[in-house]
């Protein structure tokens, strides 16, 4: 395997690792509207994230950093041609941890009242527009044989990858809604079980569809294996959900986002923008690749900092593991 390829792998396993853990805080800050019911339960929902949620967000950084580093011409005609969506959800990501920084700041009401707000609108319009992205990214683009894109916002607003938008919002929500079932205590915990039911039938007749349409679209045995194990996993978080059994419908919630992610990786290789103009036009990990020496460099700083970054956000979990309730609030709203 060519040092192009692993980072393909690489790149692949970040942004899975992204979804998973971002997943869920993005669907527990739709749930501030969803499922809390006062002020309480909305800070004890804001709290189950509120040690993670930045630290989740490390792993963005560092897909957008390899990205740019070892496939220079993907970055590049990525975030020219997604420039208006990449935008929003830069501003929203900006908007959201001010947003948790700033909501404890002052006592009053509507201070924190209008930040909340903030945070549930900030939490779903990032979970829909990667949809719309990785849609787009998976189905092709028009791509010029300069390797630029030559659309429009417009272009990216396209039935597929507007049905992506409402899978990876639908399946954040899911995820988010079992985390919070797994880490609350209470009448909070109980009703997200039952919202995560509702959620999660929505996200498999959603995410069935557009699993479905990739794979005849682009698919090949490999995308099919992984097409089943997401719709298994989604069936398994589903029926332990229902049976009380909290990890482990986080854990399948997790493999069917891996699985999906995983899929549409496998879809994408050897390509990492297809052109719907001219397949010759299209960007591969191989036009659109560093140098080998650039590679090489890369592979061995990753090998030296991943592990204590793994570690050190390992550790952080295992210290909040604790659930929580509106009994464990402060007396105080600061």
């Amino acid at each position: 395997m060519e040092l192009h390829d692993v980072w393909f792998v690489l790149i692949a396993v970040l942004w899975t690792g992204y979804f998973f853990l971002e997943g869920f805080d993005f669907g527990v800050g739709v749930l501030t509207k969803l499922l809390a019911r006062d002020r309480a339960e909305k800070r004890v929902l804001i709290n189950t994230i509120g040690p993670v949620w930045d630290g989740n967000e490390v792993w963005l950084l560092t897909a957008g950093g390899a990205t740019f580093a070892a496939f220079p011409e993907w970055y590049a005609t990525l975030f020219s041609g997604f420039y208006l969506p990449l935008l929003a959800i830069l501003v929203c990501l900006i908007v959201r941890g001010v947003a948790f920084e700033y909501r404890v700041k002052r006592p009053e009401e509507k201070w924190q009242r209008n930040w909340e707000t903030a945070i549930f609108w900030t939490s779903l319009i990032p979970a829909f527009l990667w949809g719309v992205a990785f849609g787009n990214i998976v189905h092709g683009v028009k791509i010029d044989r300069d390797l630029e894109y030559v659309g429009s916002v417009w272009d990216l607003l396209n039935p597929y990858a507007l049905l992506g938008g409402l899978v990876t919002l639908t399946l954040f929500t899911f995820h988010g809604t079992v985390f919070t079932a797994l880490k609350t205590v209470g009448e909070i915990r109980e009703r997200a079980r039952t919202l995560a039911l509702r959620v999660g039938l929505v996200t498999a007749v959603l995410a069935l569809a557009f699993l479905l349409w990739t794979q005849a679209d682009s698919g090949d045995a490999k995308s099919l294996v992984a097409l089943v194990v997401a719709v298994a996993a989604l069936i398994a978080a589903l029926t332990a959900n229902q049976a009380g059994r909290e990890g482990w419908a986080f854990a399948l919630s997790g493999v069917t986002i891996v699985a999906a992610v995983a899929m549409l990786f496998l879809t994408l290789f050897p390509n990492v923008m297809p052109s719907t103009l001219n397949a010759d036009w299209s960007l591969t990990v191989t036009n659109a690749s560093s140098s080998a020496y650039t590679l090489k460099i890369m592979t061995w700083l990753a090998v030296i900092a991943t592990p204590v970054v793994l570690l050190y956000q390992g550790w952080t979990y295992w210290v909040f593991r604790k659930r929580i309730g509106t009994q464990h609030l402060a007396d105080a709203a600061h």
